[in-house]
């Protein structure tokens, strides 16, 4: 057993320095997975308010007509007795306009409005939702997308139950639909692991951002913080840059019904993926410092847990021969355990999110989103002075 034997630790200290980093490393990412993500497994559902208010629904479209010919009567059936949808028409020419005063006339909740030209001092989606909330006609704002599709006629119902009288802010769950390939199941895993993300730290009092494919807010915070004003111009950040800005441990609830879930239409080519994640990610570095460092420390260590863990396996093999298995079953250990919290949190809070990966694919997809947070560092870092449009 002298492969298994351990001389004294100051014989190599740059390893075994390494080997105490990678444990803080794994100890910081445990306090996550234990400490934050755990939040989602042991909420419950909130139960139908007796009291249903007012809600106005909103859905901001660009050249959406095939979309909003698929969503608008799922929206129109909504079991809720008093709301309206407003559809908000950016500028569309693929007939968007012929189907608001024809095929919509036949649902009896939907109004359209039209936006004829772009202007300077807003981005154009900002601009849209900024219009149909002022237009609306209740107190509840509810947010979606053309390419989104409910799970039930309870959407509404479901977000509103979370909506309690001190509460003024839901933050919804808007998983991708499954579809065949690589890509999609890269999409639904990282749109996951984003939901685990912001749904846990909010649930811990600590909300940083919500998706405006299922979002509710009510209109007179909107107005009080005015709206966008501070980053009118920025591209993107009409869901996740407002949140940061007004979400507080006080006024921010979760819904977790299924029932309540907005499904999404996912990017289908590796280049429209691409642009999708370079606009959102844009918008982070205006997000307030505590946010930024709760996510960079976050990410940071998923990527050094992975880098040590692959480094030290490396380096321990090769450098130190008579000491390969001893250390690698430390490594191993310490890694092991990282990975296996990791695979068992998520593969339960995926049962509870609208199962949306499989269980046995955890582990693979961890590394794959080890190899993404590299590659979109890089490709952020090296184009962070160039403009991203939402259009």
């Amino acid at each position: 057993m002298d492969i298994l034997y351990f001389p004294d630790w100051s014989s190599h200290p740059v390893v075994n320095l390494s080997l105490g980093i990678f444990g803080a490393v794994v100890v910081v990412q445990l306090y996550y997975v234990l400490g934050v993500f755990t939040r989602l497994l042991f909420r419950r559902s909130t139960e139908a308010p007796t009291q249903l208010p007012a809600v106005s629904v909103v859905v901001c479209a660009h050249n959406e007509l095939e979309n909003l010919r698929a969503l608008l009567p799922m929206l129109n059936e909504q079991d809720y007795p008093n709301y309206e949808v407003i559809v908000m028409d950016d500028r569309s020419w693929d007939g968007t306009v012929d189907l608001a005063e024809t095929e919509a006339q036949a649902w009896k909740r939907v109004r359209f409005l039209h936006i004829e030209q772009e202007y300077d001092h807003v981005t154009p989606k900002k601009y849209a939702i900024t219009t149909a909330i002022r237009s609306a006609k209740h107190d509840i704002i509810l947010l979606t997308d053309a390419d989104c599709r409910p799970t039930t006629d309870q959407w509404i119902k479901g977000m509103v139950a979370c909506l309690t009288s001190d509460k003024q802010i839901v933050l919804g769950f808007s998983p991708y639909e499954k579809q065949p390939g690589f890509l999609n199941r890269l999409i639904r895993f990282e749109t996951f692991y984003v939901a685990v993300q912001y749904l846990s730290l909010a649930l811990a009092g600590k909300p940083y951002m919500g998706v405006g494919r299922n979002l509710m807010y009510r209109k007179s915070l909107f107005l009080q913080n005015k709206g966008f004003y501070s980053h009118l111009r920025v591209t993107g950040g009409d869901d996740d840059l407002l949140m940061n800005e007004i979400a507080t441990a006080q006024n921010t609830a979760v819904c977790l019904d299924p029932d309540a879930f907005m499904v999404s239409i996912p990017k289908s080519t590796w280049a429209a993926w691409y642009w999708q994640k370079k606009r959102h990610l844009s918008v982070s570095k205006y997000y307030k410092f505590p946010n930024k460092v709760r996510l960079s420390v976050l990410s940071g260590t998923h990527v050094l847990s992975w880098v040590f863990f692959i480094g030290l396996g490396i380096w321990g093999g090769v450098s130190f021969p008579p000491l390969q298995l001893g250390y690698i079953i430390i490594i191993a250990a310490i890694f092991g355990i990282r990975l296996l919290a990791q695979w068992i949190v998520l593969g339960i809070a995926s049962r509870r999110l609208y199962k949306s990966v499989g269980w046995f694919a955890i582990p693979f997809m961890d590394f794959v989103l080890f190899i993404y947070y590299i590659v979109m560092s890089v490709v952020m870092w090296t184009n962070r002075r160039k403009k991203v449009r939402w259009r």
